[in-house]
């Protein structure tokens, strides 16, 4: 059975004074890690213009709400 995937695509230069745009591949652990402390089930990775995250589509609200928190949305 396959699940539904969702991809979230946030800009660098969208990206809140606390996080260090010089530094993306932090930037996406910092980020997969807070959604997987929150239990979500997400992958985030640095693309060339953005950070990707891909989570299953069932735990959208769950990390709407976590990237909230981290002023990312």
């Amino acid at each position: 059975m396959s699940m539904a995937t969702t991809t979230i695509r946030i800009d660098y230069a969208m990206l809140p004074n606390h996080f260090d745009r010089s530094r993306p591949n932090a930037v996406a652990e910092a980020i997969e890690t807070a959604l997987r402390d929150a239990g979500i089930k997400a992958e985030a990775s640095d693309i060339f213009s953005h950070i990707k995250i891909e989570l299953p589509t069932s735990q959208l609200t769950a990390a709407c709400a976590a990237l909230a928190d981290l002023k990312l949305i």
